[in-house]
């Protein structure tokens, strides 16, 4: 999984606890401790599938477009890391049985897990990492 994950969850919950006004990408990525186009283009592609809108100019910035319950972070995984955990194989002997087949054995084994992982991620929205961030504090 990569960071873009990690990053946009942080994006979306920096925006939820910030309902009544506009942020600006530079206060997200401060907050998340990455350089500020790290953040935009984990925006943009928030964006681009309509969980975020923006506003252009003075005073702009982004603000949430979908209800907090309504984001599942498979969601958010189906965009910023679908088929992360493929298996990396290098090129192997397709005159050895193994070598032959190790590729497909793996990716059906790791297919497999990144359904398990889906139907685990699907539980948790957006709004339940904001229910357990203010229980934290």
């Amino acid at each position: 999984m990569n960071s873009d994950f990690t990053l946009a969850i942080h994006s979306l919950t920096y925006l939820a606890l910030q309902l009544d006004r506009i942020s600006k990408s530079d206060m997200i990525a401060e907050s998340a401790g990455v350089h500020a186009v790290r953040i935009r283009k984990v925006l943009s592609l928030l964006k681009k599938h309509g969980i975020i809108k923006s506003k252009e100019g003075t005073g702009g910035g982004f603000i949430l477009a979908k209800d907090l319950s309504e984001v599942n972070l498979f969601d958010i995984y189906m965009l910023t890391s679908e088929g992360a955990l493929q298996p990396k194989c290098p090129e192997s002997n397709e005159a050895c049985v193994v070598g032959a087949n190790m590729r497909n054995v793996l990716f059906k084994i790791f297919l497999g897990a990144e359904e398990h992982l889906g139907e685990y991620l699907k539980q948790y929205t957006i709004q339940d990492i904001v229910d357990l961030i203010s229980k934290e504090n």
